[in-house]
């Protein structure tokens, strides 16, 4: 056991039988409750660059400006050199107000950027790092630019995706009824987590993990059942996602068994765990790049809530965690040592021992802003990682350091 700060639990490598699930279907109520593998698009909130042209200012060998609107996160455009810009564009006046930005593993580390309106060369937001989800005031224009001002190589940007809204699904709009009773009112992606939780739009019981490659959509309703919603190790994941693959939309029930696992990059987006059971969902893909929690929420862990066994970044947003050990844990003693990283930004936790917890001797790190807690916490937990058949050993709290980016500021308690 990881006895520092709260109960841990190693993560032991396993081989599972997974069964793949194309659709299923099951009489819940009196009313039959479907899921489809892939989702209809109309329950999307649409990723505008699929529908567009694109264009640049310069591009390496064997890239391509359409990589960044062609909705597959194994091919990147790159520069020719460090910096550089590539530009999403349509035939007609288009309204866009926030936009993703996913970068293929391998690359240089972006340093700075800018999001400009291509039609007016104004600057619509701009900062440092990977710019990750990025929202402005609602624009109507007819190309949209990504600049990269700085980089420590070679950037690859694998998809610039765009939206009107906030890149998630529409906010239900039906009376909650758990708690609390109020529905979501901002963009679950990118607005402010209040802490409210969405209502179900019906209920899908499966008896095996679905198997996720490509976009899967979950319309608002709650999946379960699988293990039996205690901290076994042994337990199958709800949902498996092959590498580039998107669950979204979906409200995952009780017992969840080991969550989601995430067998490469993913996104989760808008993703609700009403019971988060042994882990809400384990990033073990070792190919590098990065993977995105965007907005969504969890409750009711006793451990860790996203657990990291492989390498590259997880970065999480617009998330409201209310009830667990952890938020994010870098594995201190899987079976491969990894440097891992975390960016943590716009978020809300709740009755939690901790938000990230790092190990320090691999050269993890954790940048963490916007940051609100109730209660208190640690923010960010220092360990020191060890070989498999050990336990990492805490060593302390960072702030403003080489592993641990966050500052007192950027921290707000209530």
């Amino acid at each position: 056991m990881e006895t520092s700060m709260t109960h841990m639990k190693r993560r032991r490598q396993r081989t599972r039988l997974t069964v793949a699930i194309a659709a299923a279907a099951t009489l819940v109520g009196g009313f039959v409750a479907t899921m489809t593998l892939p989702a209809s698009a109309a329950a999307i909130d649409t990723n505008l660059s699929l529908s567009g042209g694109a264009d640049g200012s310069s591009k390496a060998s064997g890239t391509s400006y359409g990589n960044v609107k062609d909705g597959n996160t194994s091919t990147y455009w790159s520069p020719s050199g460090s910096t550089g810009y590539v530009s999403v564009k349509w035939g007609s006046a288009t309204t866009v107000s926030s936009a993703v930005i996913k970068q293929a593993s391998g690359g240089g580390s972006i340093g700075s950027w800018r999001l400009l309106n291509a039609d007016k060369g104004s600057v619509l937001a701009s900062g440092s790092g990977d710019p990750g989800t990025v929202s402005f005031a609602s624009t109507s224009l007819k190309k949209l630019t990504l600049d990269i001002t700085s980089a420590s190589g070679t950037p690859r940007i694998a998809e610039f995706e765009t939206y009107a809204g906030s890149g998630s699904n529409p906010t239900p709009t039906a009376t909650p009824t758990v708690t609390p009773t109020v529905t979501p009112t901002g963009n679950p992606g990118t607005g402010t987590p209040t802490g409210q939780w969405p209502s179900s739009a019906g209920s899908v019981k499966i008896s095996g993990t679905v198997s996720v490659s490509g976009t899967f959509d979950g319309g608002m309703k709650t999946y379960c059942c699988i293990g039996d919603g205690g901290q076994s190790e042994s337990q199958d994941p709800m949902f498996k996602i092959a590498n580039g693959g998107t669950l979204q939309n979906v409200i995952i029930g009780s017992p969840a068994g080991d969550g989601v696992h995430c067998e490469g990059t993913c996104t989760l987006r808008n993703v609700w765990w009403n019971d988060i059971g042994e882990d809400a969902a384990t990033f073990k893909g070792t190919g590098g790049g990065t993977s995105y929690v965007i907005g969504g929420g969890a409750r009711s862990g006793s451990d860790k809530t996203f657990q990291h066994n492989g390498n590259g970044t997880v970065s999480i947003s617009g998330f409201y965690l209310k009830g667990s050990g952890k938020l994010y844990r870098a594995c201190g003693n899987c079976s491969s040592s990894h440097q891992r990283h975390v960016r943590i930004d716009n978020v809300l936790v709740s009755d939690v021992d901790m938000v990230a917890g790092i190990n320090s001797n691999w050269g993890d790190t954790a940048t963490i802003t916007r940051l609100v807690v109730d209660g208190g916490a640690t923010v960010c937990g220092k360990y020191k990682g060890v070989s498999k058949g050990s336990e990492p050993s805490y060593i302390g709290e960072g702030w403003n350091d080489a592993n641990c980016k966050v500052t007192k500021s950027d921290v707000t308690y209530r």
